[in-house]
C-alpha cells in the first residue's frame, strides 16, 4: 500500500474493535476504547476519536499509543463510560512511550503518521511500529459482541432518545443471557446500571 494511501472500509481494511491505551500529561495512562479501521498487511491504523476526548489530546500531544486486541469484555464497559477501577494490570511499551494492558490478547504499538482535526471527529492515521502477542483470543461469543455493543450505546446516551436506548438494552440483554458467563454478564448489569442512572431512573 502506498505510504499516502489510507486503508478504506470494505477493501483494505476493516474496524476492529479493542483499546487504545495513551499518556496522560502526568505520565499516568489512559484507556479507552477504539474502533480504528486496520489494514492488517500493513499495520497502518485509521483512529477517528472524538476532538475532545482525552486520547485525541494525548495523541496529538504525543504521537504515539498502543492498541490493544482483547476478549475482557468487563474492561470494554468500564473503560468506555470512565477509567477502569482499580486500573488493569500494565507493563511498559516497546518502541513507544506508554503502556500495554498485561492481559490483553494481542498489542500494537504505534506512532501517529497524520492528523486531521479540521472536523468534530478526528482522523488520525497511525503506523504500527512494534507488536506482540500475549495469548489467544478466546473466540466469538454472542454475549461479548452485545456488551460491546451495549458499552458503545452507553457513549451516546446524550444522543440517542432514551427509549431507544432502553430498546436496544433489551435486545442486547437476550444474547448476554443466553450465551454469556459471569464477566460477560456483570459488565452488561454494569452498562445497565450506567445507563439507569443517566437517564435518571436510579
Amino acid at each position: 500500500m502506498d505510504s499516502a494511501k489510507l486503508p478504506e472500509l470494505g477493501r483494505d481494511g476493516c474496524i476492529v474493535e479493542g483499546i487504545v491505551t495513551t499518556l496522560n500529561p502526568d505520565h499516568s495512562v489512559n484507556i479507552s476504547p477504539m474502533g480504528p479501521i486496520v489494514d492488517a498487511p500493513t499495520g497502518r491504523l485509521v483512529l477517528r476519536p472524538f476532538r475532545t476526548s482525552t486520547t485525541f489530546q494525548n495523541l496529538k500531544r504525543t504521537g504515539q499509543g498502543v492498541f490493544h486486541i482483547t476478549d475482557d469484555v468487563e474492561l470494554f464497559a468500564q473503560a468506555a463510560v470512565g477509567q477502569p477501577v482499580p486500573l488493569p494490570q500494565l507493563t511498559p511499551a516497546t518502541a513507544v512511550e506508554g503502556f500495554v494492558l498485561a492481559e490483553a490478547c494481542r498489542w500494537y504499538s504505534f506512532r501517529v503518521a497524520s492528523l486531521d482535526d479540521s472536523d468534530e471527529r478526528v482522523q488520525v492515521v497511525a503506523d504500527t511500529v512494534a507488536a506482540g502477542r500475549i495469548r489467544d483470543f478466546l473466540g466469538f461469543n454472542r454475549a461479548k459482541h452485545a456488551v460491546i455493543e451495549a458499552a458503545i450505546l452507553a457513549t451516546r446516551v446524550q444522543f440517542i432518545p432514551a427509549e431507544e436506548l432502553r430498546a436496544d438494552f433489551a435486545r442486547l440483554a437476550s444474547p448476554v443471557n443466553k450465551t454469556g458467563g459471569a464477566a460477560e454478564l456483570r459488565a452488561f448489569r454494569f452498562l445497565e446500571d450506567y445507563l439507569d442512572r443517566q437517564l435518571g431512573l436510579t
